[in-house]
Parts: structure tokens; sequence; C-alpha cells
């Protein structure tokens, strides 16, 4: 039996990136997902066209997770199609890179909205319906936030995301605590450098090369880096796992020196 048979999952932030990745894994593995997007309409459609040529159940869905109404709305029609939530993750991001003495503050704003107010959305709503629904397993759901190095690490012109990635990583350990009598998990990873198309926002080719000669593995990490430790944490074999950060960086924090 696959790990997430029979199971729904709903990522955020699914169109591209690590939240494609995610969507991807969880369903050859077994689950029906739910692909949130809030702009790249297509790739969505493309990701729900991949998981049924899999032979599973998917829908696209398009909310700015900043939105709590709009959040509200995605898990309605979730629960709708698919009656529950077994699998919640919560990916979606948002960042502009500015120093602080020139930062917008509007920019600013948008970065906390997303990236750490988005996350509580989704993360409350889905601990809301998994309290609600009938166990099944061993538990009653799986949570699990996409963080980032950036929650230990306080890369310059990145504050605002710095600030939101330590938040959700705490927010993650008192969730966690919270949700222990529900026997619902929720765990946080920390990925590193990953070739995405966001993080070709700001790096060439060229960049992206040079920098993986810089890297212990000699390579970015890729989305299914991450969708491999999801998956895990998401599943059975990760019952007895909560409240944890797992750091996926292919050695990147141990390879910094200081200067």
């Amino acid at each position: 039996m696959l790990p997430h048979e029979g199971k729904v999952a709903l990522i955020t932030g699914a169109s591209r990136g690590i939240g494609r990745g995610v969507a991807l894994c969880l369903a050859e593995e077994g689950a029906d997902v739910v692909v949130n997007y809030r702009t790249h309409p297509d790739e969505a459609e493309e990701v729900v066209s991949a998981i049924e040529a899999m032979g599973r159940s998917a829908m696209a869905y398009g909310a700015d997770v900043a939105d709590r109404d709009a959040v509200t709305a995605m898990f309605a029609a979730a629960i709708e199609r698919f009656g529950r939530i077994d699998i919640a993750v919560a990916n979606a991001a948002y960042s502009r890179r500015q120093p602080v003495l020139e930062a917008d503050w509007d920019t600013f704003r948008r970065t906390i909205e997303v990236s750490q107010f988005g996350v509580f959305h989704t993360c409350q709503f889905a601990a809301q319906q998994m309290v609600a629904q009938e166990q099944v397993g061993r538990s009653r759901g799986k949570i699990v936030i996409i963080s980032s190095i950036h929650a230990e690490l306080p890369v310059r012109e990145s504050a605002a995301y710095n600030m939101a990635k330590a938040a959700i990583n705490h927010f993650t350990q008192t969730l966690a605590n919270e949700l222990m009598p529900y026997h619902i998990n929720v765990n946080v990873i920390n990925p590193g450098w990953i070739d995405t198309p966001g993080e070709r926002t700001w790096a060439s080719e060229e960049d992206i090369i040079a920098g993986a000669e810089r890297m212990p593995w000699k390579r970015l990490g890729l989305p299914e880096d991450i969708a491999y430790a999801v998956s895990f944490l998401a599943s059975d074999r990760a019952d007895y796992v909560t409240g944890s950060t797992l750091r996926v960086d292919g050695g990147y924090m141990l390879a910094v020196e200081i200067p």
C-alpha cells in the first residue's frame, strides 16, 4: 500500500517550485490533492492534469493565503469536494529583497502577510478541520510548514522574510504543543538554497552554476528534495515526530564560515 493512499492533501503555493514538487510527490504516493495557487493558473492546471494522469483526484483553487476570507473559502471548497483534509502543507511565501534602510513599507508588510499570516490562516483552518473529522489510522492529521534557513541565518536585504520565517518556526512548536491532545502532528522544514522559478527571479543561470560549486553537495537543492521530506513527515512513519524542525539544505548551514 502506498504511504498516502486514500488521504487528501492541501498544499499552498503548489503551482510552481517546492509546492509543485510536494503536490506531485504526495500524489505519486497515493494522495488526492488540492493545488492552491495565487498566480500562474495555467501551471496549477498542469499540476492537476499530471496528478489525474496518475489516477488520483485533484483540484486547483486560486486563493491569496494572506486573505483570510479566501483561505476560508478554499477550505470549504476542498471539504465539499473531498470531505476531509489529512495533510496540510503551508508552503506559499512571498519575498522582495530590500535593505532595511530603504525598505518600502507596503512591500515589507506584504511579505509578512503572506509568509507569516498566510501560514497561520492555513494551519488554523487545517487544524480546525482535522480536530472535527474522524481519525483514520494513527494520526488525526499532519501539518507541515515550509520555512527556510532564513529563520536561522540573518541574510542581508531579507529582513521581512527572515522575520516571517523565524516566527513560523516558533509557531510550529506552539501549534504542535496545542494539538498533541488531538494526535495531530505539526512539523517544519527549513530548506536551503533550492532551484525554483522564484529563486531564478534573483539569480541568473551563471549565478546558479557558480553557487552550486560553492555548495557542499556541489548542487542546489531540488523541489523533490523537500517533497521527500514532506512525504516522510506526513506519513505514519513519522507518527512519533511533532514540533520538530528538519533542515534540508545539503549541509549549507554547516559549511557557513564565520568571517
